[in-house]
C-alpha cells in the first residue's frame, strides 16, 4: 500500500533580505557586545546562505520585548502563510478545503493553543469533522516524520485526503543577548517559511493523476542519550538554540548504516536510489550526508540550492526541496527515491518513495 503526493504548496513571508543586509544588521546589533564582529561575519558566510525571508520587517524586531510579543507574531504570521501554503497545494491538485479529511501540523518555533491548524478550520472553510494532529518538538526532522505520519494515516484511510502543514518562523526565536557560537550560527542559517504536503490514499480518485511520488515505506531511528545534540532551552526569553558541533558527527556515525538497513529491508540498496530529498541542515551536514552515503554533489543540488536561496527552514526545508524537485526536475517514472532528515532527539527519519 502507498500514498500519493498530489502537490506541495509553499509560502514565504514578503520580507526578504539578502545575507549582506542581514549581516550588517547583526554586526551593528552585536558590535556593542561582541569584541570580534569579524567572527560573526565568518560564521554567517560559512553557512552559504544567500538571503532569507523574515516574518516581520527587519526594523520591527527590536520592538519584540518579550517571548509573548514574538509568539503573538508567530501566531499571526504563521496562520497567514500556513493558509497560503495549503491554498496553493489545493489549487494545484484541483481540490477545495472541504475535500480535506485530516490535517497534520508541525512547528518548533512558536506555541499556540488552539494550534494553527485549528485556527485554519474557520479561516479556510475546512470541514467541522476534520481530524487534526498538531505535532511539536520534532524540529528539523518533522518534514520527513510528518510525511511518514501522513503515510500511516492514509494506509488506514486509503480513500481520504490529508495535509501536512509545516510553519517555521525561526527569526522570531532570535536571542539578541546570546553571544554563543550556536546562536551566532543560527542567526545566519535559519529562515522563515511554510510548506503543505497534500496527499491521498491509493483508493482516492486523484491518486492516478498525482505528480508527486508514491510513498511506499518509512523508518524512524532514535539515538539514545543524545538529547543535548540539538533542540531548544526554553525560558523567560523564549527559545534559546541548542546546536552542538556533534550534528555532522552523528551523520557520520549513523546515517549510512541506517539507510542501508532500511533499504535492504525492502530489497534495495543505495545504487537503486535515483532521487534524494534531503533536509538543508547546513554545509557541514550536507557534506556529511554526501560522504556517508557516497553521493555526488550534483545529486543534492536541489538541497544545496534551497539552502542558498532561503536558508534552513527547519521542518519545512525538506518539503521545499520536494516541491522544487516536483516542479523543476521530476525524476523519470519508476525512479526510487529517499526523503531523509535528522533532528532533535537526536533522531532520523527515512521515507522510501517511487516517482
Amino acid at each position: 500500500m502507498a500514498m500519493k503526493i498530489l502537490s506541495v504548496g509553499t509560502a514565504l513571508p514578503p520580507h526578504y533580505y539578502d545575507q549582506e543586509a542581514l549581516l550588517a544588521a547583526f554586526k551593528q546589533e552585536w558590535g556593542r557586545q561582541h569584541h570580534n564582529t569579524r567572527r560573526v561575519e565568518q560564521l554567517h558566510r560559512a553557512v552559504m546562505v544567500g538571503g532569507r525571508h523574515l516574518a516581520l520587517p527587519m526594523e520591527a524586531y527590536p520592538a519584540l520585548e518579550s517571548f509573548g510579543d514574538a509568539n503573538d507574531a508567530f501566531i499571526r504570521v504563521g496562520t497567514d502563510i500556513g493558509a497560503d501554503a495549503i491554498a496553493q497545494a489545493l489549487a494545484e491538485a484541483g481540490l477545495v478545503p472541504t475535500d480535506v479529511d485530516a490535517i497534520f501540523f508541525t512547528s518548533v518555533t512558536g506555541i499556540s493553543a488552539p494550534s494553527i491548524d485549528a485556527r485554519l478550520v474557520n479561516r479556510m472553510g475546512l470541514r467541522p469533522d476534520i481530524k487534526r494532529l498538531p505535532i511539536f518538538g520534532l524540529g528539523c526532522v518533522a518534514g520527513a516524520a510528518g510525511t511518514a505520519r501522513l503515510y500511516d494515516y492514509l494506509r488506514a484511510w486509503p480513500e481520504h485526503v490529508a495535509v501536512l502543514l509545516s510553519v517555521e518562523l525561526c527569526s522570531l526565536t532570535l536571542q539578541r543577548q546570546d553571544l554563543s557560537i550556536a546562536n551566532l550560527i543560527a542567526s545566519g542559517l535559519f529562515g522563515d517559511g511554510a510548506a503543505a504536503v497534500l496527499a491521498v490514499g491509493d483508493a482516492h480518485p486523484k491518486a492516478a493523476e498525482a505528480r508527486g511520488p508514491a510513498v511506499q515505506a518509512t523508518a524512524s531511528r532514535f539515538y539514545p542519550d543524545t538529547e543535548g545534540v540539538m533542540g531548544w532551552s526554553i525560558g523567560d526569553s523564549g527559545f534559546k538554540i541548542v546546536l552542538s558541533a556533534d550534528v555532522p558527527r552523528m551523520v557520520d556515525a549513523h546515517i549510512r548504516e541506517d539507510v542501508d538497513t532500511f533499504l535492504a529491508s525492502h530489497g534495495l540498496s543505495r545504487d537503486d536510489i535515483g532521487s534524494w530529498v534531503c533536509h538543508t541542515g547546513g554545509p557541514k551536514v550536507l557534506t556529511a550526508f554526501q560522504e556517508a552515503l557516497g553521493l555526488d554533489e550534483a545529486v543534492l543540488e536541489p538541497t544545496w540550492r534551497s539552502l542558498r536561496e532561503v536558508g534552513n527552514l527547519s521542518s519545512a526545508s525538506v518539503l521545499f526541496v520536494m516541491r522544487d524537485i516536483i516542479t523543476e526536475n521530476r525524476p523519470a517514472p519508476g525512479t526510487k527515491g529517499v526523503m531523509l532528515a535528522m533532528g532533535p532527539g537526536f533522531c532520523s527519519e527515512m521515507v522510501l518513495m517511487e516517482w
